[in-house]
C-alpha cells in the first residue's frame, strides 16, 4: 500500500514481487516431485525430455510478461500458477 495524496493505493511494483514469491512457493513442491521423477527416469533409462520441459515451464512462470502487464491487484490475482502454465 502507498498513500497517494488523497487515497491509499496498492503499490503494484511491490504487489508483483509478492505475487512472484507466492508463485515460487507454490511451484517448489512441484519441482521437487519432478526432480524425483527425473532421477527415477535416469536410473531406469527412460527419456527425461517431458520432465525437463515441464520443469522449464515452471521455472519460467515468474518471468511471464502478463505479470508485469498487470495493472490492478485483480489482474495480478487472476495469474495463478495453473493459468500461467497452460
Amino acid at each position: 500500500w502507498e498513500f497517494n495524496g488523497d487515497a491509499i493505493e496498492v503499490d503494484m511494483t511491490v504487489a508483483k514481487e509478492i505475487h512472484k514469491e507466492a508463485l515460487r512457493r507454490e511451484r517448489k513442491p512441484l519441482l521437487e516431485a519432478l526432480d524425483v521423477e527425473f532421477m527415477k527416469s535416469i536410473e531406469s533409462g527412460v527419456a527425461t525430455t517431458a520432465i525437463v520441459s515441464v520443469k522449464e515451464v515452471l521455472r519460467s512462470v515468474t518471468e511471464d510478461d502478463r505479470i508485469e502487464a498487470a495493472s490492478t491487484p485483480e489482474e495480478l490475482e487472476a495469474l495463478t500458477l495453473a493459468s500461467l502454465t497452460q
